[in-house]
C-alpha cells in the first residue's frame, strides 16, 4: 500500500534570502565607512563608502549604505570608542564655531552640520552658513585680519532635486578647517536639504548655539 508522501519542509524564499545578504553588506559597508570617517579623517560620506567596499573587497557601486545607514554607523562608532573623548573634542569644536560666529557676526553666520548634531570627530570640520550681498566681502574681511583663505565653490540640493553653487570661503581656526557658505539675502530663506536625511538643513544662531553649550556644560 502507498502511504502519503513525507509533510513538504518549509518553502524557502530565494529573494528574502537575496536580500537579507543585501542587507548584511551595506552593514559591512556602514561599518567600516563610519570607521575610515572617525580614524582617517575622511568627511565626504561618498568617499568613505567606495573606500570602505574596495577594502572589504566588495564592488563599490553595489549594496552602497545611504547617507543615513553610515551617520548612525558612525555614531555607533564614536560611542563605542570614543566616549571619553567626544564631549571634549564637541565643546571645543562648538567653542570655536562660537568665536568664529562672533567675528562674522555682520553676516548673519548660522552653524550647520556635525559641529551643530554633535556627531563629530576631530577631523570634523566647522560649518557656516553667511548672507552677503556682496560675497567677495568675506574675503576682504580675512584679508583685512591676515587670515589666509581658499576660495571654493558649495553644490546644495533643495526641494524639487533642484541644485545650486554657491560660493565658498575656507580657512583654519587654530588647527581646525572653517568652511563658510555664502547665500543672498534671497536664498538663505530656503534651506538646503541635509546630505545626511534629505530634510531641510538645520541652522543655528549664535544665541542659539551659546544655549547648546550652555546646556552641555551642565549635562554629565
Amino acid at each position: 500500500m502507498g502511504g502519503r508522501p513525507p509533510p513538504a519542509g518549509p518553502r524557502r524564499n530565494p529573494k528574502r534570502g537575496v536580500a537579507r545578504g543585501a542587507a548584511q553588506i551595506r552593514q559591512r559597508i556602514s561599518t567600516e565607512a563610519a570607521r575610515i570617517m572617525a580614524e582617517e579623517g575622511v568627511q565626504n560620506f561618498h568617499a568613505a563608502k567606495r573606500k570602505a567596499a574596495g577594502r572589504l573587497g566588495l564592488p563599490e557601486t553595489k549594496h552602497l549604505p545611504s547617507n543615513q545607514e553610515i551617520e548612525q554607523a558612525l555614531s555607533e562608532h564614536l560611542r563605542l570608542f570614543h566616549a571619553q573623548d567626544l564631549p571634549a573634542t564637541l565643546r571645543a569644536l562648538r567653542d570655536l564655531a562660537l568665536e568664529a560666529m562672533r567675528f562674522f557676526e555682520v553676516f548673519d553666520p548660522r552653524l550647520v552640520g556635525p559641529v551643530l548634531s554633535g556627531n563629530v570627530t576631530p577631523y570634523t570640520e566647522i560649518q557656516l552658513h553667511v548672507t552677503a550681498d556682496n560675497p567677495e566681502d568675506i574675503g576682504f574681511l580675512l584679508q583685512e585680519h591676515r587670515i589666509p583663505y581658499d576660495e571654493a565653490d558649495r553644490r546644495l540640493r533643495f526641494g524639487g532635486d533642484r541644485h545650486a553653487t554657491l560660493p565658498a570661503y575656507r580657512f583654519l581656526a587654530d588647527t581646525t578647517p572653517v568652511e563658510l557658505t555664502v547665500f543672498s539675502r534671497e536664498a538663505v530663506r530656503e534651506l538646503p536639504l541635509s546630505p545626511v536625511d534629505g530634510r531641510p538643513m538645520r541652522r543655528a544662531s549664535r544665541k542659539e548655539l551659546e544655549g547648546i553649550i550652555t546646556v552641555q556644560a551642565v549635562v554629565p
